[in-house]
């Protein structure tokens, strides 16, 4: 049975719907994200799990017990904002101490718990110091380890890294594994960074519109998408728009694309054909290879990404990227007219989504 379980959840405002059949089962001590654009419904179902948001319809059940119309001090529940909320009067051991006075426990166990919280965030050295003396990264670590002082039943993180630095963003979402796995506390963690939720997730919730659009460990959502809408909002895909033909045939308007798997589609339904980047082999010359795709394309950018080269090629008009190392490719310039060679297997056929 799942630890965490949303049933047919909805929430709307004023007639629209924000969050529309949410059904989710998390297991404990998993670490969840909720991932999409700004305004899909994923800090509303955070913020309905809390308690702070009152639910329309459906259930939400805890460890077996239904806490939709539990108070939000009553479900034992943490949660660490995207601002941190901290108390600017009280040092970082008071701001940590402080929901545990709330719960009047004997000051000895309070001094352990914040001592065990400090070191688990390694800020041991800020204890006696105010949340203005800090660094943004700091702070964040701070209202972590105040949430997970109180030892809640399930940790909410809201957005929790987005106003810091790139920098400090990769090395903390790495401490809030780290963290996690350690505690194996059961975590619903909010983004709209698909790499953040790529790195450090058990299950990736992929949202839009109040709708779920796939549910799956990070590796199934990048490379097996249900959707279109996935399909181009994680990672970066190739977009070559058509109409099917026979059950390995895309045809589009300036050349033909092979594919591995086009059953479902009618002959002549609108499709898209979905090509990674990384999937893309790059030729300075027409290759010989049969079976394979192979078009002919001009370099219009070269972008350096450290161990990846990312090229911008034209294609009768249409802009498909491609990436490359300088070990497994020919070097490549500006202008140059090279061909973009990629087998039937890298091509995703889906269909056109008309949302």
């Amino acid at each position: 049975m799942a630890y965490l379980d949303l049933k047919n959840v909805y929430k709307s405002y004023s007639g629209v719907d924000v969050v529309h059949d949410f059904n989710l089962e998390i297991d404990k001590g998993s670490l969840v994200s909720f991932l999409g654009p700004s305004g899909c419904g994923k800090t509303t179902t955070l913020r309905m799990i809390a308690g702070f948001t009152k639910l329309d319809e459906g259930t939400i059940l805890l460890d077996g017990e239904d806490i939709t119309a539990v108070s939000p001090n009553r479900r034992d529940i943490g949660m660490v904002f995207q601002a941190y909320a901290l108390f600017p009067n009280m040092t970082v051991r008071r701001n940590i101490a402080f929901g545990l006075l709330m719960k009047k426990m004997p000051k000895k166990e309070i001094e352990t718990r914040v001592d065990n919280v400090l070191d688990m965030v390694r800020l041991q050295d800020a204890a006696d110091r105010f949340p203005h003396q800090l660094s943004g990264g700091q702070q964040q670590r701070i209202a972590l380890a105040r949430a997970l002082a109180v030892q809640p039943r399930v940790l909410l993180l809201d957005e929790p890294l987005s106003a810091l630095d790139a920098e400090v963003r990769v090395v903390l979402r790495g401490e809030i594994r780290r963290i996690q796995s350690e505690l194996a506390i059961t975590t619903v963690y909010v983004t709209h960074d698909q790499e953040e939720a790529l790195s450090i997730s058990d299950k990736v919730v992929v949202m839009n519109r109040g709708l779920i659009e796939q549910i799956g460990a990070p590796e199934e959502i990048y490379r097996r998408p249900q959707t279109h809408f996935v399909a181009t909002f994680i990672g970066t895909a190739n977009q070559f728009f058509g109409k099917v033909s026979g059950n390995n045939t895309v045809i589009c308007d300036h050349f033909t694309l092979l594919a591995d798997d086009v059953k479902g589609f009618s002959d002549g339904q609108r499709a898209v054909v979905l090509v990674r980047p990384e999937t893309i082999h790059v030729e300075p010359e027409q290759p010989k290879r049969d079976g394979w795709n192979a078009i002919p394309g001009e370099v219009e950018t070269i972008t350096f990404h450290g161990a990846v080269t990312r090229l911008g090629v034209n294609l009768h008009g249409q802009r498909v990227v491609a990436d490359i190392t300088v070990a497994n490719t020919k070097p490549i310039s500006l202008n140059q007219r090279i061909w973009l060679l990629f087998p039937p297997s890298a091509c995703q056929v889906m269909a056109v989504d008309e949302r």
